[in-house]
């Protein structure tokens, strides 16, 4: 059964549009530029774009397809994103050996972290996933899915392919691995190469591979509701990482619930993005080998919501960043102090209310700041006079604050 289309289905590809819409379904496809084909999206780029929502230069760039590795190169701020060639080399032998034997040291993980009440699996079942082409082996895991299914044993799918609809266009994902219950349920495996330490690994890498999984659960979820009946796609992922500074596989369970509702209500808005297309000027266009100029004129006519954290996860992030701090955007500065400032967007409101020179005294980010200020100030001088004022909740002059910049 095909994907459901919905409105904005024709974005991506350019299709002709129907005669109600004439100039909109296309527009996407313009503003990739003349005969420039869609870049692919991927697991990777999906769970970041549902990491900054609020970023609407990112919604609508991977929305159009948009290769943003070139359009960073041509605005003349080149990221150095990407993995490492010994990183990518370490990954794959750690994967290889976690996979070894038909899977059984895998398969062991999961009964032991999601499913101890199953038997034990003893000879679980790999399936040949190869086929012709991305659809052919989507159409593939698909078959293979079913079939282990309805066997009711531990089953093993080695680098499935799965696909997601995202604004019309299909997005051909390929988690590590997706192993079958004897039960029929399925549950997504993500193998990574940094290492859990006692236990525990990386806050920061766990999210990022708990966004990246939940890509995964929806597309499994799509590929279950066409089924009858519909299997139970498990909503605790297995994390597979080493243990400790050896090469010895060790595993968490990691629910990614709240990652899967984040992402679905992302993927929803990507099919809107002809909104955000529509009130671009009509000369916007990011294609490969315009002048920077013309090309940094389309970027900034985007607005976007950029955070350290970018960093890790946009290949438009250096550029992103050197426009957030020329405007003094407090965001560059992450996004809890974002929103321990309230209204206090940029970084002169922000030293101008800890001055008392603007703000209301009754905002409490705006009391804070003017006690801390004081506290600052006194701290340098070294002596207790400011203390004073602090208590009694008198402004300090301006000229006894330093500009913290």
């Amino acid at each position: 059964m095909a994907l459901p289309r919905t409105r904005g289905t024709e974005l991506r590809t350019g299709i002709s549009p129907p005669p109600a819409k004439p100039g909109v379904w296309g527009r996407l496809a313009e503003l990739r530029g003349p005969a420039v084909p869609p870049k692919a999206l991927d697991a990777r780029a999906l769970a970041a774009l549902a990491a900054n929502p609020g970023c609407e230069r990112r919604a609508l760039l991977d929305g159009a397809g948009v290769d943003k590795a070139k359009l960073a190169e041509g605005l003349g701020s080149p990221s150095s994103f990407g993995q490492s060639q010994f990183a990518f080399m370490r990954g794959n032998a750690f994967e290889a050996r976690v996979k070894a034997d038909g899977g059984a040291e895998l398969l062991r993980l999961v009964h032991e972290h999601l499913d101890p009440a199953a038997e034990p699996p003893r000879a679980g079942t790999v399936p040949d996933l190869t086929a012709a082409g991305p659809e052919g082996r989507t159409a593939r895991t698909a078959l293979a899915l079913r079939d282990a299914t309805a066997a009711g044993a531990w089953t093993l799918l080695d680098h499935p392919m799965l696909a997601l609809d995202v604004a019309g266009s299909p997005a051909f994902l390929e988690p590590d691995a997706v192993v079958v219950h004897p039960d029929g349920t399925w549950t997504v495996v993500e193998i990574k190469s940094f290492p859990m330490l006692d236990g525990s690994a990386d806050p920061a890498k766990v999210g990022a591979a708990a966004r990246q999984s939940a890509v995964y659960v929806l597309a499994l979820e799509e590929v279950a509701a066409r089924l009858d009946p519909a299997p139970a796609v498990r909503h605790r992922v297995l994390l597979v990482c080493p243990k400790d500074f050896s090469n010895l596989p060790t595993a968490s369970a990691v629910d990614v619930r709240k990652q899967r509702a984040v992402t679905r209500r992302q993927l929803g808005r990507l099919t809107r993005v002809e909104d955000i297309a529509a009130a671009l000027p009509e000369d916007v266009c990011f294609a490969p080998g315009l002048p920077a100029e013309r090309l940094t004129a389309a970027v900034e006519a985007v607005p976007a919501a950029y955070a350290p954290e970018c960093l890790a996860a946009c290949e438009l992030a250096f550029h992103c960043r050197a426009r957030s701090r020329a405007e003094g955007a407090v965001t560059s500065l992450g996004r809890s102090l974002r929103a321990e400032l309230g209204g206090l967007t940029t970084v002169d409101d922000v030293l101008a209310a800890a001055r008392g020179e603007a703000g209301d005294p009754r905002d409490p980010a705006v009391a804070a700041l003017r006690r801390a200020a004081l506290l600052r100030a006194g701290a340098l001088r070294g002596g207790d006079a400011a203390r004073e004022p602090a208590r009694s909740g008198a402004p300090a002059a301006p000229e006894e604050v330093a500009p913290c910049r």
